[in-house]
């Protein structure tokens, strides 16, 4: 089914309004406004719902939790500065990276919501430099040397990296080769510093709004949409330092009925991405990633322009990308996945994406993302990806190192790509290897 042209539903709000400053806030920078602003949202809800207008000013809170039929409306000129305290941000079961995991709350948050908004052209800005490790080739010398005067712990090895704090330091070591930590709360509550939260999460949600605001300086994704219906996505800016460590713009993940338009990511990590859970854990929620269309949106910076995977176990389908643009992202339309995935990524139909400045590939299939299997173990059939029924027309690319890379795996090849009216500019010449059925109509290949 090639239909572009699917609809959402639209919250709608009762004509009521909600001034923070009613009930305690104030926008000096300072006073600490998570009572007051929750207090509104929660007085807004239960009034049968309404618009809790957040005024011009600095508005210094903890996590925001919004409430059925809120909407959240920032005038310009407000900024939401959320607090850089951890302890602030209580731990709470939820998904990161696709895995069932103990994480930090949100700065917002909603569960279990319908008719959820936030609206208007104001800031919310995630304090994220005090949660992120900055790693040092990515920095100037003067930038390097300012994040380390500011405090945090600095460990020299194969990448030297700066942490915020010992703690988040210590949890990385202890985390990595030991990742069933995370299931257990009260380890967590130990290493609290190292679960940095998205910016915005939203679960098990229906009838979403996000208009007009910017999203900026996240701890982790900035957009996380989980296990949601009805969403419209447009008129957002979602800005990231280039550098920040899994700073993703938008991850739609588990969603169904999703339109992201009109809007702007300059982000850290993959900027439009669609994912549906990692491994066992996505395979046993087995809730598929369809019908999500991003259209008219812009990404500056970002390892992907476009994303499916690698986190893609419950399946990918039905996702349309026509008239973006990517300028200066490492790849352009980027397929990843890997053998322990499992999964199906199909129907996928982009048209008309215009692309310059891409420093490695415009075009890729990777299956050997983040391996997670050594060489010599049995790989289950469910634990292999499949990646099929992909359409690919109407792209320009101006200036990138590879053109089109598509790598599947022995056990099940990449199949079923059609690439037409697709001309590039590169380095180098396309590669495919273990692919079946890949179809070029009308494909220039400029090496320069």
């Amino acid at each position: 089914m090639n239909n572009f042209d699917f609809k959402v539903e639209i919250p709608k709000f009762n004509d009521k309004d909600f001034i923070i400053t009613d009930f305690g806030a104030k926008g000096d920078g300072k006073f600490v406004n998570t009572e007051a602003i929750n207090n509104a949202v929660s007085e807004c809800s239960k009034q049968g719902g309404g618009r809790v207008i957040v005024p011009r000013g600095i508005w210094f809170c903890g996590p925001i939790i919004l409430k059925s039929n809120v909407n959240l409306h920032l005038e310009s000129g407000a900024v939401i500065l959320f607090s850089p305290n951890f302890d602030d941000y209580e731990l709470i079961y939820t998904s990161w990276e696709g895995f069932f995991t103990y994480r930090c709350i949100s700065p917002i948050y909603a569960k279990d919501c319908e008719n959820i908004a936030i609206t208007g052209k104001g800031v919310l800005d995630g304090n994220g430099g005090a949660w992120r490790p900055v790693k040092k080739f990515k920095m100037t010398e003067r930038m390097w040397n300012s994040i380390v005067k500011s405090g945090g712990v600095v460990v020299e090895g194969k990448e030297t990296i700066w942490w915020p704090t010992e703690m988040a330091m210590e949890a990385n070591r202890e985390i990595i080769p030991n990742p069933s930590i995370l299931k257990d709360k009260e380890l967590c509550q130990k290493y609290r510093d190292y679960l940095r939260p998205v910016l915005l999460n939203f679960t098990r949600c229906k009838n979403i709004l996000l208009d007009g605001p910017t999203f900026e300086n996240s701890p982790a994704w900035a957009l996380h949409p989980w296990l949601c219906e009805n969403i419209l996505i447009q008129n957002i800016y979602v800005k990231n330092p280039w550098y920040s460590q899994n700073g993703d713009g938008i991850d739609v993940d588990s969603c169904k009925y999703v339109i992201v338009k009109d809007s702007i990511f300059d982000v850290g990590d993959d900027a439009l991405c669609v994912k549906s859970g990692k491994n066992e854990d996505g395979r046993k929620l087995a809730t598929p990633c369809e019908y999500v269309r991003f259209e008219n949106c812009t990404v500056y910076h970002g390892h992907g322009g476009f994303v499916a995977g690698s986190e893609m176990s419950g399946g990918i389908k039905n996702i349309y990308v026509r008239n973006c643009t990517f300028i200066g992202t490492d790849t352009g339309l980027r397929f990843k996945s890997c053998i322990g995935r499992g999964g199906v990524v199909e129907d996928i139909f982009i048209d008309g994406v215009n692309m310059t400045k891409i420093s490695r590939e415009a075009i890729i299939f990777t299956m050997g993302y983040d391996m997670d299997t050594k060489a010599g173990q049995t790989t289950a059939p469910e634990e292999i990806p499949e990646f099929k029924n992909i359409k690919i027309s109407n792209v320009t690319c101006a200036k990138t190192d590879v053109p089109i890379s598509i790598s599947g795996l022995s056990e099940m090849p990449v199949h079923d790509v059609t690439l037409k009216n697709v001309y590039i500019n590169s380095q180098k010449p396309i590669f495919i290897e273990k692919a079946e059925n890949i179809v070029q109509d009308n494909v220039s290949v400029v090496v320069s």
